[in-house]
């Protein structure tokens, strides 16, 4: 017998529903299509049979229903898609749909959402007068249609349609905030200076300092034990400190507070940095006493190698010490030393220094 497709009861009004929800830049809408008479549809292939067409966001959609799937290598499945009608008069439109099974009572329960999220089953595609049809799926397997999903030899196939109407490019760049540098140091130097909340006084070559014993002992582990250990200087609101300029203790409170060394003239830095490379090896300020070493490593010269040299093998800064042998080895450095005041200094304070120099410069 010969089937054709207007005798396929496919949706009729009593089977047929169209619903609406959306806002001003998306709508959305749904069609449902029963298939009747599904057993006389399994031996119909070629384009499909369409169903009638619906509304949604201001175009005519129609579902086409392909029993056979779309060829021979689909064959076992049964295949939907959804078409623009007059698609030369609606310029592009971009869509977001998806196809469900539902039963007598109007419930999705094909594909299993409760195990899949909805989302990852929509397509999104866009419609215009080259892609009427779009969104072609084998969307069931005949074989679990047929064994699970028919009732009186139908079943219905709801298409979810969402038409974007406006998009709008949103510009999400981020316009960068002006951070400015770090300050703590400025804030704690003003704290110093202000001698707000000091608690303990330092009395250096007759000069009084007061400081915050709090910032002492974070930056100085020789003052922590000192200041917060079994010493006497615990309780004590006034210390004294022999052996330190007055101007040396004041330059290494600023760095204390502000990791920076104060400014100083370019003459006094050569005897400054010396000091303080001694008084931040006494307090273990390890960043002070690199940068003093550094400072003294770019200025040796025949009238400091000797004391420097000295201060190096005292203070362990091998680094400078090696730079100190490398300006000796010049003939011309050694003779101009060892003529010199300091050279005497360096006999009397480290001899074993001596014999180190003189072989490491021996020809």
């Amino acid at each position: 017998m010969c089937i054709r497709r207007s005798d396929v009861l496919i949706n009729m009004p009593s089977g047929s529903a169209i619903g609406f929800r959306g806002n001003p830049k998306m709508v959305t809408g749904w069609h449902v299509l029963k298939v009747e008479g599904y057993s006389r549809t399994k031996g119909l292939s070629g384009n499909g049979i369409k169903s009638s067409t619906f509304t949604v966001g201001g175009h005519r959609w129609y579902i086409r229903y392909f029993p056979g799937g779309f060829g021979s290598r689909s064959s076992d499945w049964v295949g939907v898609d959804l078409n623009l009608q007059h698609p030369a008069d609606s310029g592009n439109v971009l869509t977001r749909f998806k196809f469900s099974i539902v039963d007598q009572a109007g419930e999705k329960v094909y594909p299993p959402y409760n195990l899949i999220d909805e989302r990852i089953l929509e397509i999104i595609r866009t419609f215009s007068s080259k892609t009427v049809s779009q969104g072609k799926a084998c969307f069931i397997a005949r074989r679990e249609l047929e064994s699970s999903y028919l009732k009186d030899d139908s079943f219905k196939i709801r298409c979810d349609v969402t038409v974007i109407k406006e998009i709008h490019a949103v510009d999400t760049t981020v316009e960068p905030v002006t951070v400015p540098p770090p300050d703590l140091h400025r804030h704690l130097g003003d704290l110093l200076n202000s001698q707000v909340g000091g608690d303990i006084v330092f009395e250096v070559d007759g000069q009084l300092f007061t400081a915050h014993r709090y910032v002492l002992a974070a930056r100085s582990s020789v003052f922590m034990a000192e200041l917060f250990g079994p010493l006497k200087e615990k309780t004590a609101s006034h210390v004294r400190i022999d052996d330190m300029k007055a101007m040396v203790f004041k330059a290494m409170l600023h760095f204390i507070y502000t990791d920076f060394l104060p400014d100083m003239e370019e003459d006094e830095k050569t005897v400054m940095s010396q000091h303080l490379l001694v008084a931040a090896d006494r307090y273990n300020l390890e960043r002070l006493k690199l940068i003093c070493e550094d400072i003294l490593r770019k200025r040796i010269n025949t009238d400091i190698v000797a004391t420097t040299l000295v201060l190096a093998e005292q203070h362990s800064c091998f680094g400078l010490k090696n730079e100190c042998f490398k300006f000796l080895m010049s003939p011309g450095n050694l003779k101009t030393v060892m003529e010199s005041d300091s050279y005497q200094y360096l006999k009397n304070s480290c001899p074993s220094l001596l014999d180190e120099m003189i072989t490491k410069i021996a020809p």
